[in-house]
């Protein structure tokens, strides 16, 4: 064995099918590749990353998966979109306990990722501790023109960059194109600038917050503005959302708990990326809204927002099935840290 990743997922497939098991009868199904030590410190890195967990202390320790070990474990997206929708094997129901129990218990970010993303941060505060109030805001309308392109875009808008340009900055509408197309594009932009203008307006995080937001952004676009009282369907997966009002409620508000009561930035933006799409408490309009909510989280606390500029709409949409049908959020972390850092980067 060459590469400590090979033990490390050596030592998560044993545990798969063993529970509550010692170090040493570990070691016994793995001494053939590493020493006693090695595993030993093998078993505290997985640990610290939240993927297994320890019960008993002393000689009568035992390790196990952790119950997070699912929304945090490594997946290959090629491989699992070999098998087509009804060949998948999932989770069709929506988790009556993910938001309340998985999720509150678990981290999100291992410690290396956290480090990624708090230098990153440092960056951008240094990059803005010197800009005027009008050259902020001047970067800001940038990220918010490329953030309205590619939200819209992931949404089917066939607007491009240069012509969401032209409507946001000179509203030229562009030929060929619907009024829908435009007004969509053009609800984005005013929720941004009214994210601008009430940083705060997410601190605490409500259901009237969000549902304040999902009305700007569907204004004229003969979406209803409050929960859904019907059931939707979502393509390309066979999950199937709350149907009934007031659980979806219940969801949104748990949601809203869960992201109150965690102190991580970085968290509570990927928490409200994935759940309120996971919930999909409108008839329309979710995703847009999730990442609505999860820039104006980030710039609440002063961080960078995200424009998603350079993610590919289908590989997005992947990320969101896998968390859809496995409640894995590993592809969509990446995502959103990939993404973070090219904010960083590139504005302001």
């Amino acid at each position: 064995m060459s590469h400590s990743t090979d033990l490390r997922q050596l030592i998560i497939e044993y545990l798969k099918y063993e529970e509550r098991v010692s170090s040493k009868e570990i070691h016994d199904a793995v001494k053939q590749f590493a020493a006693y030590a090695t595993v030993k410190r093998t078993l505290q890195s997985l640990i610290s990353e939240g993927y297994i967990q320890i019960i008993g202390n002393g000689k009568s320790t035992k390790y196990c998966l952790s119950p997070s070990y699912s929304i945090i474990a490594p997946i290959n997206l090629e491989t699992y979109f070999l098998k087509e929708i009804d060949e998948r094997q999932i989770r069709s129901d929506f988790n009556l306990i993910l938001i309340d129990e998985v999720l509150n218990s678990t981290q999100l970010f291992s410690e290396g990722e956290l480090e990624r993303l708090n230098n990153l941060q440092s960056v951008f505060k240094q990059n803005t501790s010197n800009l005027t109030e009008d050259e902020f805001n001047r970067e800001f309308e940038r990220l918010a023109i490329d953030l309205s392109w590619k939200s819209s875009q992931i949404e089917g808008n066939t607007y491009s960059l240069l012509e969401t340009e032209l409507l946001l900055r000179e509203k030229q509408t562009a030929a060929g194109k619907t009024k829908d197309e435009a007004t969509m594009l053009l609800n984005h932009k005013e929720a941004l600038d009214f994210i601008l203008s009430h940083k705060d307006y997410v601190n605490p995080l409500t259901t009237s917050r969000i549902e304040d937001l999902h009305s700007i952004l569907m204004n004229e676009l003969k979406v209803g503005r409050n929960i859904r009282k019907r059931r939707v369907g979502i393509s390309g997966t066979n999950y199937k959302p709350l149907d009934n009002e007031f659980q979806i409620r219940e969801a949104l508000q748990a949601m809203c708990n869960l992201i109150n009561s965690k102190t991580n930035v970085f968290e509570k933006a990927l928490l409200s990326l994935v759940l309120i799409s996971y919930i999909q408490p409108f008839e329309d309009g979710n995703k847009r809204t999730a990442r609505i909510i999860s820039n104006a989280i980030l710039m609440n606390e002063g961080f960078c927002p995200i424009s998603f500029r350079t993610i590919d709409s289908i590989e997005y949409k992947k990320a969101m099935l896998v968390f859809y049908e496995q409640n894995n959020i590993t592809p969509f972390k990446i995502i959103f840290v990939e993404q973070f850092e090219f904010a960083v980067k590139t504005y302001f």
